[in-house]
């Protein structure tokens, strides 16, 4: 197997530039940047690998301990975009839109965490309130805030998912389509996902979760059998 079997193998891979039933160009694969277990490379070397294995971008997680100035040097001498970043459930969203405009990403993930001591419409209404907080500075960079459904968050429906992303009334507002966990925690399976959500979705998150050849089969969702690789 060689590296690049492996990445797709072992780990997420974020597909960019693809909307539901229509691809805008060619399908593009990236891995997130945390996931290039390589310590001992030099974060140019690492995006220089990823160029190497026929990856056509990376991921930058908000709390990456990376220096900002070595991953814009590291894009300048090879082209390879940061084509997203991964602000995860991290209320704070203006800093994670500021990093996405210095690297030049065409997105930013986010997910509506389900917040303690609150019910569904209070969890509902503030996230509503902490992401308007950050639409009109997204809108002005062009840089879509990518809501993914994860079991952490309260949107744990398709139908959910597409009720909050519509209440912003904003092409900013978009959806991280994670199919790895349609698998592993939603009671929709991820065609039902796919149909609801359409052109909504922005990009996708790809995993073999679940799988028993090259995922971990005790992850899956309770009530589910698949097979033991035992």
């Amino acid at each position: 197997m060689n590296r690049r079997q492996f990445f797709i193998a072992s780990s997420g891979l974020a597909i960019s530039h693809v909307a539901a039933g229509y691809l805008n160009d060619r399908v593009k694969l990236a891995v997130k940047y945390h996931m290039i277990d390589e310590p001992a490379l030099s974060v140019l070397k690492k995006f220089r690998l990823l160029q190497e294995i026929g990856f056509d971008g990376t991921e930058i997680k908000t709390d990456e301990t990376v220096d900002p100035v070595e991953v814009e040097t590291a894009i300048a001498e090879t082209g390879l975009p940061v084509h997203g970043i991964v602000n995860a459930g991290n209320p704070e969203i203006l800093p994670a839109l500021e990093l996405a405009k210095r690297f030049g990403c065409s997105s930013v993930l986010i997910f509506a965490a389900r917040l303690p001591g609150k019910d569904y419409d209070q969890n509902f209404g503030t996230w509503q309130t902490l992401i308007r907080t950050s639409l009109q500075k997204a809108e002005e960079y062009g840089i879509p805030l990518c809501v993914e459904h994860v079991k952490a968050s309260f949107l744990d429906r398709a139908e959910e998912m597409v009720r909050f992303i519509d209440s912003f009334d904003s092409p900013m507002v978009r959806s991280y389509f994670d199919l790895g966990n349609t698998i592993t925690w939603s009671e929709q399976p991820a065609e039902h996902w796919a149909e609801i959500l359409g052109r909504r979705v922005c990009k996708l998150d790809i995993k073999d979760r679940g799988n028993a050849e090259f995922g971990e089969f005790r992850l899956k969702r309770k009530g589910i059998v698949i097979a033991s690789p035992e």
